[in-house]
């Protein structure tokens, strides 16, 4: 072999080396960020209430091959005391089908009145506070499938992860404006009709938005669109390359009984599928508008039929969002 050669050859092997190095190290960040999301220690903000759940069922195993269901939780945390679990803002289920490679989101109405398990009836949005699998096991009952895994965030983490992503290019429907007194404004909503950049303060103005008439319905219909926005910016290269620094940034701010190895196989099984469907749950034929004592509900007019809803999506068998003798939302409020 010629010095050139020789040298051409060190070189290749010094590249090679370095390119070696940077993977490893992305691998190992990625990993270590993954595992931090999983709190088992006092660092969790559920450490008082899993304490409480000790004696309940574990959620079911998921294999890796069968359809795996997620709950999503928003809660907002502000004029809560040290210690104490806010309510949910925002409850939604992530349903991954790995061999049909099809992800649905289910919004879940959160004044929706259910039974909570070994708590009697309330509001699905107050299950957070008994703990996670007393979350995971109402929305279970709701839906009628299994839930295997829980996120849970506040305010802060959805802001991380939306300025860690670079913000989301999105269309705002409609004039947003709120302003927010008791919290010194801090949390004011102020959008304009149009197609902009939403970081992450701008973008929880979008997602929180509901004075409006529809309230909650149009809400969590907003939301539901605001998460494929995100789920699309996450699979771009550019943020698959941010991975570990988004990862670093939003851990804070977010406890998850998923393992790295759950996390891994999720990943591949959500950048290989497609959006297939959104729904909000309860769909309307399916609410009721009334009172539990003083306090405004929603009833489910039957838990039945909204399981074999739920099951008729999943099985892509549900038509455009509807069931047989639904009217859109806007005809059904008014």
């Amino acid at each position: 072999m010629s010095l050139k050669m020789k040298k051409l050859a060190a070189f290749f092997l010094i590249v090679m080396s370095v390119i070696a190095a940077i993977v490893l190290f992305y691998i190992w960040s990625v990993y270590k960020e993954l595992d931090d999301l999983s709190k088992t220690d006092s660092s969790s903000p559920l450490a008082e209430v899993k304490a409480s759940e000790e004696k309940l069922a574990e959620p079911p195993k998921w294999e890796g091959k069968e359809p795996v269901n997620i709950l999503l939780m928003g809660v907002d945390a502000r004029g809560t005391a040290k210690g104490e679990i806010p309510r949910s803002d925002s409850m939604m289920v992530v349903s991954l089908d790995p061999v049909r490679e099809k992800i649905h989101v289910f919004s879940i109405l959160r004044d929706t009145y259910v039974q909570i398990p070994d708590h009697g009836k309330n509001r699905i949005n107050t299950a957070i506070t008994h703990g996670p699998k007393t979350a995971m096991s109402a929305v279970s009952d709701l839906l009628g499938i299994p839930i295997q895994f829980y996120v849970y965030t506040d305010f802060q983490g959805f802001i991380k992860l939306v300025d860690a992503v670079g913000g989301v290019d999105f269309y705002v429907e409609k004039d947003m404006k709120y302003e927010s007194i008791a919290d010194k404004h801090q949390y004011d909503i102020n959008l304009k009709e149009g197609q902009q950049h939403l970081d992450g303060t701008t973008a929880l103005q979008y997602v929180r938005f509901r004075h409006d008439a529809l309230s909650d319905y149009s809400r969590t219909k907003r939301q539901r669109d605001f998460t494929d926005a995100i789920v699309q910016k996450m699979k771009s290269t550019t943020s698959i390359m941010k991975l570990p620094s988004i990862l670093e940034e939003v851990s804070p701010y977010i406890d998850t009984n998923l393992s790295v190895n759950d996390m891994w196989k999720l990943a591949t099984v959500g950048y290989q599928s497609a959006m297939e469907a959104s729904e909000q749950i309860p769909p309307m034929n399916l609410v009721k508008e009334t009172y539990a004592g003083r306090a405004a509900i929603l009833a489910v007019s039957n838990s039945n039929e909204l399981k074999e809803y739920v099951k008729k999506i999943l099985e892509g068998d549900a038509k455009e969002q509807t069931v047989e003798g639904e009217q859109p939302v806007e005809e059904a409020i008014q």
